[in-house]
């Protein structure tokens, strides 16, 4: 398996973690660390607890004595932190590079299905967010982890982009704490309770994998001089944005040329489904009238769909799932889509204006002075 992720998000924390719970279970374990020392490995096992300090540790950047090592130990699952350190002897040029990193990888595949032991590496992104190293990697490995977030934030997820074994659509949410990393079994709770009715607010009902996810969409337009204004987005596609924009104008009448947008997921999600659309534009037309949308009573509005480039609400996937953990908390009628079957707590919309009328945010407000 190949784990990789930003700098200080918590790989080697989640790693340390996993092996300390199966440590804890009886398995055979062993964290080698190319990066840090055996006095800086056991530092952060005593943070975690006993059942991480119990985990074997080795600090070595030689495959080759990797590899002795795990013939030697033969544990069930071996973590190396991080391949990108690993220096195969027999090649020329440093560790991290292409040829380095492509032979300690095969190296350590020899040994591990020669050994029967299940391998995590742990490896580095590149500054777009994209695993580092040859392509080739990703095609070595069985599975290929995504751990990310905001450092700033406490939130992180743990996604799956290749799986050869299982499914690619299960996403894990933990929260980072002083004592590590602790999983957020229901995190649509967390984040409703922040979730406001202000202006240009919004709670959008989406799905990471096959789980609900109930997320405040935050959105503020403000006057500016500036051209072209600014078009600023956190936790959503950029491009998605301005495509709303102009479906906003289009067809809509709300238009904010002479704006600066900004759009915020809040609690540092990232959402990559199109079934944001109808959030970010419901906040946005909600942040450009000043007013908040009509929720139920003071419980902010819910919403979920795709927006089409002829002002349309397109069919999402999962709408009962989405209706459901609305109505959970509370947060009904939902705007969405129709739906193929119809759904007690879903007010459907065939189009964007219409769900601007339900939602009282149709009306442009006047240019201001």
């Amino acid at each position: 398996m190949l784990l990789g992720g930003s700098p200080g998000i918590g790989k080697s924390t989640l790693t340390a973690m996993a092996l300390g719970n199966l440590a804890a279970a009886g398995r055979r374990t062993l964290y080698v660390s190319g990066e840090e020392s055996a006095a800086q490995v056991r530092l952060r096992a005593e943070r975690l607890g006993d059942a991480a300090l119990s985990v074997p540790a080795v600090a070595e950047t030689a495959v080759d004595a990797v590899a002795a090592t795990i013939e030697a130990e033969r544990p069930e699952v071996c973590v190396i932190d991080s391949i990108q350190t690993m220096r195969a002897g027999e090649m020329n040029g440093v560790a991290g590079s292409v040829g380095q990193v492509r032979e300690a990888t095969s190296a350590v595949i020899e040994v591990a299905k020669r050994s029967d032991t299940a391998v995590v590496l742990v490896g580095h992104v590149t500054k777009e967010g994209s695993l580092a190293g040859p392509r080739a990697l990703e095609h070595l490995v069985d599975c290929v982890l995504i751990f990310e977030g905001e450092r700033e934030r406490s939130y992180r997820t743990l996604r799956a982009l290749k799986n050869r074994f299982g499914s690619t659509s299960e996403v894990a949410l933990f929260e980072m704490r002083s004592g590590g990393l602790t999983e957020v079994s229901d995190p649509s709770a967390r984040f409703v309770e922040e979730a406001t009715a202000a202006a240009g607010s919004c709670v959008l009902c989406s799905m990471e994998g096959t789980r609900p996810l109930l997320v405040e969409v935050q959105a503020l337009v403000a006057p500016t001089e500036i051209v072209p204004p600014r078009r600023i987005a956190t936790g959503i596609d950029r491009n998605r944005l301005s495509m709303v924009l102009a479906v906003l104008a289009r067809h809509a009448g709300i238009s904010m040329s002479s704006s600066d947008v900004f759009v915020n997921v809040a609690g540092g999600v990232r959402i990559d489904e199109p079934g944001a659309d109808l959030a970010v534009a419901l906040a946005l037309a909600s942040a450009q009238r000043g007013e908040p949308l009509r929720g139920a009573g003071e419980s902010p509005l819910a919403c979920f769909g795709e927006i089409g480039l002829t002002g349309e609400l397109r069919y999402v996937g999962h709408p009962e799932r989405r209706v459901a953990e609305a109505l959970k908390f509370g947060l009904a009628p939902v705007l969405g889509p129709p739906a193929v079957e119809a759904l007690d707590g879903l007010a459907p919309h065939a189009t964007l204006a219409a769900a601007l009328r339900a939602a009282g945010a149709k009306t442009p407000v006047r240019a201001a002075a």
